[in-house]
């Protein structure tokens, strides 16, 4: 058992891969110390799964949202859609995953007009964002900071980080929380392993994203939360700090982000 305490601030178990041995999942994440989880939604459909789960699993907690790359999944009920879910379930403690995903799409302004309504949704609702951001760095700093100037700028995480510092200085002076991934363990990805270095300690969360991306040794196998241990000690080696300050302060980020208990 870890003396540690920590938290995975971005996972999907809704998935299937995870249906016929997520009780065992839940030992190993509570074996390794994770007191909490928080499930990221990719749209509408999974709202009830991942309800149920919060259900059976008493440390989760969830978002509602649609991701950039599921932006077919966005119609005119969807806002509404979310905000019903979010006002129905003390539970949902952010809006999203949502963003930009110009790596796998090039649909920009198709992105921006889901991404709009989630961010006002979220100003609406003072809930934090998660926000997905790959290969649109510079694009989603300039939608953050022409709403950061009218005050329409909601809190919240660039989750699974896969920038550069100058890219993280920019969402750092908008007061946006930086959350590393099993990425960061991967050994070429030195500008996250620089933006892990250089990061605030109070502004950086940890998380696995799985299924996806579990961290060395295990990469290029199904991630689950557990790992997530492995991801912070990668971190505080990073660092130089002890593994026990990094969960500690990871824990506390999430915890004032989220209102996790």
């Amino acid at each position: 058992m870890s003396s540690s305490t920590l938290i995975d601030s971005h996972c999907h178990i809704v998935f299937r891969n995870f249906d016929d041995d997520l009780d065992e999942v839940a030992e190993r994440w509570r074996a390794a110390g994770v007191t909490a989880l928080l499930h990221a939604c990719v749209e509408p459909s999974e709202i009830p799964a991942i309800r149920s789960l919060a259900d059976r699993f008493s440390e989760m907690r969830y978002s509602v949202g649609v991701h950039p790359l599921d932006t077919k999944h966005w119609n005119v009920d969807t806002q509404e859609t979310l905000r019903k879910a979010a006002g129905e379930d003390s539970r949902v403690v952010a809006i999203g995953e949502l963003g930009l995903d110009l790596y796998r799409d090039s649909n920009l302004e198709e992105q921006l007009s889901v991404l709009r309504p989630q961010l006002d949704l979220a100003m609406e609702l003072d809930l934090p964002v998660i926000i997905h951001c790959r290969d649109a760095a510079d694009q989603m700093l300039e939608e953050l900071r022409a709403r950061h100037k009218n005050h329409q700028c909601p809190k919240g995480v660039m989750h699974c980080w896969g920038g550069t510092p100058a890219e993280m200085e920019g969402f750092l002076e908008l007061g946006f929380y930086i959350s590393f991934s099993g990425t960061v363990t991967f050994p070429k990805a030195t500008a996250i392993h620089d933006c892990a270095r250089m990061v605030p300690d109070n502004r950086f969360l940890v998380e696995t994203d799985c299924p996806f991306l579990a961290p060395v040794p295990r990469r290029g196998k199904r991630n689950e939360p557990a790992f997530v241990e492995a991801v912070a000690a990668k971190v505080a080696e990073i660092r130089a700090q002890p593994f026990a300050s990094v969960a500690k302060c990871t824990s506390e980020n999430a915890r004032s982000l989220f209102a996790l208990p």
